[in-house]
């Protein structure tokens, strides 16, 4: 199992450089940045559209993708190294590649009229087609389609006429081929150029679906002409507003015959055409920046789905730059067709807007496009994190919500590095590849101080000295590292004698600088001379020198990364190389020396590997393959110094955990061992085979806090700790709302308290107040540099607050400010009769204007909470559902209801409880919406939102956080206990794996009533009598002989439990075996048993120690314990509805069943009789109302389900019920795919190796089998441990 953990992917946006980069079928849509192909798939539950997986097989830019139109699950994509590749989408594999095609593949499109056929041209063609499978497979040239005289921009074959294909030219023609017709090339330039040499290139192309001779055709200076391509005749050429519009996309709205839409190049406005007027229908403006291509969805969502969904953020930056949809024109004779269109931008930011809602389903704003060389948080805000790009800008994100705050003006060329300025300065040093380097003013939005001692030479790495803010550092192709003053007053020019790669100011001295250079070496330079010779020269690299970081713990200690694929560990006081880190297989770039683990190394390299690394012995402690192209940037916050970031060449930043590399560490402080086991010097941490301990400043300051507090700070330190460990996204929320529980003062809560997921205690103060700001904050001069909202905006937001909660008169008045009277209206009565009346006369002289989605006024008005709630919740809009809830419990509602004068406080008591069960309701289906998200911690923060203790604890524990639930579970005291305590139990069997023994026994005895817990601990404990005897001392059980006498005396007296107890705490624990499977086997043979009867015996006996069980003598034994623990694993994993392993518990107890020599009570057929009846029962209780139906199952599987669910019992944690997904269970994986031996499916999500070290399993089903069955699936009888 991979030790690091993915937690968070910033996917790349749209690349601007070639055509047909976005497709779409059926409920899928698809774009491409430069080496990746992203696909979405709209998730039917939820309404919306996720991220599904990432295709990375090109190596070089990818030039066209094509959905197949026969098959939703095939595309096919080209790219410039001259390579053509079919995917499979839902299996998520290549299914075929075809290399080396003659020229790159520049277009390309699946052939209509053949099934597996796919067709590409050069530049100047000719076509090819592929068959790709069949008897004819292989490739063809089209007969006429070649010898063009003008490069190709696209084509397009007919959807309907065989074979009939038309070509668009650079020089502004159009070539049309079908079968028995004449062909005809190179026709129907723009009239404005015949006869002239100039160009002006086809930029789109689309046949009319409802036609077999029409096309549209876009030029980019002329625009676009709807074209008859039998008599070569032009029909209509279309007008635009203004001379400035150019179009540079255009697509069919299949729902609306006659109806298209273009997208402008220069500014993002959408515009809506019928062929029957010249002129557009409708114009928005969906963004500042112009549309690079779209593509409209054939069949919309089943329901309507909002963008509001339920975290709006996660998509939508606050300052992103989608403009609000516009009010409706007047002159409206055409109605908007509903569909959704797939919208990329010329700034990579890609979208889905529903056009008959006008509105954002979905927005990823402005992620890179190309090679990301460096990323780095910012010195006062771990939340903040800067990338710097080949595509010229850097961008600043927030990583809780993983969206752009703020970005660099951009046109910088190649930006190769970057540098904070320390501590609160809000800016940023750049280096580009042939502009200098620059100061980027964060704030003020521009860049403020340029560098040009370099010259045009490429600027590899700049480096704002932290000890020093006056000094930067750069260091470039020309073979110098200058330091110069913020001020631009150069104060030292180190010449080397190649170009420089790297440079990096020591952390202890802040005089000292090293370099990495061209010529092999690494050299230390002293700032304090004048002299412009280095101190040091360190070789023993083989090639060129690139990164070198100074160790932030070890004074003298530095590290350089090399082109010859190792990592050299240099000590500046010895004058000596102490050590290479060797097992990368290309050139090293990122490093990241850990700030509080001072052995600790991570590097990234062109092998597309991230390494964590133990510098002390040079071992590799982790490979993850998870990146699809060269790792460049690596980086870390010291007040959270195991949540990493790394950037790529595949235009993804990735956020990653690194606290299972100091496991034993995290569990100290939940045990509350002595500080000396948490906190160390670096001396004693470096020691070889010296347990981890934290080092740094962080653990320091914490140790200093903690030791100032009076009473019983121990809930205080696990507070502390954890917010250092987690890593974001939700921990410090869960903080928050556990403080807001036990009943912190509110005045004490952070100020960012209010973006995350609130107390309802405070819903609806806060957005009473949120109300209030957005309506008289006035614009202010600084935006955040990507566009801020306009007044109107501010206004309508607060209106829709004041709305949700109950103020309607606010909003009405907001409203006629907006001019929205016929809004004001309809709400109007609900404030009184006579208020309405006066609105009525002030409107008289307003024009009316219509619109529609009006249901939200009009409940509000009338009180009709039920419907409102399932009205949002059918949308998706699960965050406004839980606000109108809310209001409604805190008697913010007017509602409607016919009471007597007696009965009226009874019957609000019944309201006030319906609306209490609704909220509840509607929290848990947005946990649920979380959870399904793999964020598990933001779920259990919905949970404590409504005080709901037990399901908080269940979801962090399904979840996978542990550590987590134990500390957040001490801190809430009894109503936790039950899951603390279970999370306990867990947590000592993944120190069993450490292995930390005693560690393990010191969870245990955190736990009332754990005699049995720690006999299970002892039993499987490996060591000799002495220490197995000292650990039973620590457990308070009897010493090893004795346990056998005690076990012979039980076994005399009939009393099984305790005689299997004491023979696996003996010498011989294997005795316990024939006693323990023949008590289960004699209770399975009758037909009234119970899991409760058996299940504490073979848990018991599966803690047999491995080496003992898998003695040649206990063969037959062993094989039926395993055959046993599998069939009643099967059972538990339908008690606990983990419904994805269930199938394979069965197939595995069958197989066993079959190959193995064994004589126990269960046949294959009863077997596969009860899969059958869970399957039909379950399958027919969990389908939608939508779903096709489903055969309902047959009596005898009612009756067969029937006795299955008779002996499974009431779960004793029954909220722990439902299946275990973890932390980035949902993030795709680009390079590292892995098949799961259990599904066959490819792995989604983090991956678990079973014992061989081949066979893998998705980390989710190896937490969900070993809580049901501790055997691993293999059937070796070694027990699973993925904790």
């Amino acid at each position: 199992m991979s030790q690091v953990r993915q937690v968070g992917l910033l996917a790349a946006g749209c690349q601007p450089w070639n055509k047909d980069v976005c497709a779409a079928s059926g409920d899928r849509f698809a774009y491409c940045a430069t080496l990746a192909i992203y696909v979405y798939q709209l998730d039917h539950h939820y309404n919306e559209f996720k991220l599904h997986s990432i295709m990375s097989e090109h190596k070089k830019t990818i030039t066209a993708i094509s959905w197949c139109p026969h098959n939703p699950d095939l595309f096919a994509s080209g790219s410039t190294d001259n390579l053509v590749i079919i995917w499979n989408v839902a299996e998520q594999k290549v299914i075929a590649k075809l290399n080396n095609t003659k020229g790159i593949p520049a277009s390309l499109s699946w052939c209509w009229n053949a099934d597996d056929a796919v067709a590409f041209v050069s530049y100047r063609g000719p076509l090819f087609v592929w068959t790709i499978s069949g008897t004819d497979s292989g490739v063809i040239v089209h007969r006429d389609a070649h010898s063009f005289l003008s490069d190709v921009c696209m084509f397009r074959w007919h959807p309907h006429k065989k074979g009939k294909i038309v070509f668009g030219h650079i020089d502004g023609s159009l070539s049309i081929f079908q079968p028995g017709n004449k062909n005809q090339k190179h026709v129907l330039r723009p009239e404005s150029l015949e006869d002239t040499d100039e160009e002006d290139p086809v930029t789109a192309l689309e046949w009319d679906p409802l036609s077999t001779d029409y096309l549209l055709v876009a030029n980019l200076h002329y625009g676009i002409r709807l074209v008859d391509s039998e008599s070569l005749y032009c029909i209509t050429t279309f007008n635009f507003p203004t001379a400035a519009a150019s179009v540079q996309c255009l697509a069919w709205v299949p729902s609306a015959p006659g109806m298209f839409i273009t997208g402008d190049s220069q500014i993002g406005v959408l515009r809506i055409w019928n062929v029957s007027r010249t002129t557009p229908i409708d114009n928005f403006k969906l963004k500042k920046t112009g549309f690079h291509c779209l593509h409209v969805l054939n069949s919309p969502p089943k329901k309507k789905f909002s963008i509001q969904s339920p975290t709006k953020n996660h998509y939508t930056s606050s300052t992103s730059e989608a403009v609000p949809p516009p009010s409706l024109t007047q002159n409206q004779a055409f109605s908007l067709p509903p569909g959704h269109v797939v919208c990329c931008f010329l700034d990579g930011g890609v979208g889905l807007y529903d056009m008959g809602a006008r509105k954002w389903d979905f927005l990823r704003d402005l992620g890179h496009v190309e090679t990301i060389f460096d990323c780095k948080f910012k010195p006062d805000d771990p939340n903040l994190l800067a990338t710097a790009s080949f595509d010229g800008t850097i961008k600043v994100w927030d990583i809780n919500t993983l969206t752009a705050v703020y970005t660099s003006p951009g046109n910088e060329g190649v930006i190769y590095s970057l540098s904070w300025a320390p501590g609160s300065l809000n800016c940023i040093a750049g280096a580009t590849s042939r502009n200098g380097a620059f100061i980027w003013d964060i704030q003020r939005g521009k860049v403020v101080q340029r560098f040009s001692e370099h010259g045009k030479s490429g600027i590899f790495c700049i480096a704002w000295s932290h000890k020093d803010s006056k000094r930067i550092a750069a260091c470039s192709g020309d073979g110098f590292c200058i330091i110069r003053t913020v001020d631009g007053r150069v104060l030292h020019k180190y010449k080397h004698p190649a170009g420089v790669f790297g440079c990096d100011w020591s952390q202890n001295n802040k005089d000292m600088i090293a370099t990495g250079c061209e010529d092999k070496n690494v050299r230390v330079y002293y700032v304090a001379t004048s002299s412009d010779q280095p101190l040091k020269v360190f070789s023993g690299h083989t090639a060129k020198v690139f990164h070198v970081k100074w160790s932030p713990l070890r004074e003298g200690i530095l590290c350089s990364g090399s082109d010859d694929g190792s990592v050299r560990i240099w000590d500046y006081t010895q004058d000596a190389c102490i050590n290479v880190l060797s097992g990368h297989t290309a050139p090293v770039r990122g490093l990241m020396w850990n700030t509080e683990i001072p052995y600790l190394l991570i590097s990234g390299s062109w092998d597309y590997t991230i390494k964590a690394w133990d510098t002390r012995e040079g071992t590799c402690l982790d490979t993850v393959c998870d990146h699809g192209a060269d790792v460049y940037g690596l980086t870390c916050h010291p007040s959270r110094p195991f949540t990493m970031a790394s950037c790529s060449r595949d235009s993804t930043v990735r956020l990653w955990s690194l606290t299972s590399l100091i496991t034993p560490l995290q569990i100290n402080i939940l045990a509350d061992t002595s500080w000396e086991e948490i906190i160390g010097n670096t001396d004693y941490a470096v020691e070889q085979g010296a347990p981890p301990r934290m080092c740094g400043k962080m653990s320091r300051d914490i140790k200093q806090e903690i030791e100032k507090l009076a009473g019983n700070p121990r809930v205080k330190k696990l507070r502390r700790f954890s917010e250092c460990l987690s890593p974001p996204g939700g921990s410090d929320n869960l903080w928050n709302l556990v403080s807001v529980i036990k009943g912190q003062d509110d005045s004490l809560l952070p100020q960012n308290y209010c973006k995350g997921i609130m107390h309802l205690k405070h819903l609806i103060k806060f957005s009473t107040s949120e109300a209030q700001e957005l309506t008289t904050v006035k614009m202010s001069k600084f935006g955040g540099g990507i566009g801020v909202p306009t007044k109107e905006e501010r206004l309508k937001e607060a209106a829709e607050i004041h709305l949700r909660l109950g103020q309607i008169q606010r909003y009405c008045e907001l409203m006629v400010e907006l001019g929205e009277w016929d809004k004001a209206l309809s709400v109007a009565p609900g404030v009184s009769v006579k208020y309405w009346k006066k609105l009525m006369q002030r409107r008289a002289d307003q024009l009316i204007q219509e619109d529609k989605d009006d249901v939200i006024p009009y409940c509000i008005a009338i009180g009709d909470v039920k419907k409102l709630v399932t009205f949002f919740m059918s949308r998706g809009q699960l965050k406004e559902a839980l606000l109108v809830a809310q209001a409604a419990c805190e008697g913010n509602m007017q509602t409607l209801h016919v009471s007597t004068s007696k009965g009226a406080s009874h019957s609000d008591d019944i309201y006030k409880e319906d609306f209490n069960e609704l909220l509840h309701k509607v929290s848990e289906e947005l946990a649920e919406w979380y959870f399904q998200d793999g964020r598990a911690v933001q779920a259990a923060c919905c949970h404590l939102a409504v005080d709901n203790v037990e399901l908080a604890m269940a979801y962090l524990i399904r979840g996978n956080e542990l550590e987590l639930a134990v500390s957040v579970g001490t801190a809430l005291g009894e109503p936790a206990e039950p899951a603390t305590h279970y999370a306990l139990e867990l947590l000592a069997r993944k120190c069993m794996m450490i292995p930390t023994w005693n560690l393990a026994a010191d969870l245990l005895l955190m736990i009332p009533n754990n005699e049995l817990h720690l006999v299970k601990l002892c039993a499987f404990y490996p060591g000799c009598t002495e220490e197995i005897n000292d650990l039973h001392e620590k457990c308070k059980l009897p010493m090893v002989k004795e346990c056998m006498q005690l076990a012979e005396t039980a076994h005399a007296d009939g009393n099984v439990f305790e005689a299997i107890k004491y023979y696996l705490l003996c010498q011989e624990p294997e005795k316990a075996l024939p006693i323990g499977v023949g008590f289960v086997k004699d209770c399975i043979s009758n037909s009234d048993w119970t899991l409760d009867t058996i299940y504490p015996v073979l848990d018991l006996l599966s803690y047999m120690r491995t080496e003992k069980l898998l003695l040649h003598t206990c063969t037959e034994a062993r094989n039926e314990l395993l055959i046993l623990c599998g069939y009643i694993g099967a059972l538990l994993a339908i008690k606990r509805e983990y419904q994805s392993i269930v199938p394979a518990l069965y197939e595995y107890t069958s197989q066993l069943l079959k190959r193995r020599e064994v004589s126990v009570p269960l046949k294959m057929e009863n077997l596969s009789e009860e899969l059958d009846a869970w399957r039909a029962c379950t399958q027919f209780t969990n389908r939608s109302s939508e779903e096709s139906p489903c055969t309902p199952p047959s009596d005898l599987q009612r009756m067969v389900y029937a006795t299955l669910l008779k002996r499974l019992k009431e779960e004793p944690l029954k909220r722990i019920i439902g299946p275990d997904y973890v932390t980035g269970s949902n993030l795709p994986s680009h390079s590292d795919v892995h098949i799961s031996c259990l599904t066959g499916l490819k792995i989604q999500g983090p991956v678990f190796f079973l014992e061989d070290g081949k066979s893998a399993i998705s980390l989710n089903d190896a937490l969900m089998w070993a809580k049901v069955n501790p055997f691993s699936p293999l059937g070796t009888g070694i027990r699973l441990n993925p904790f």
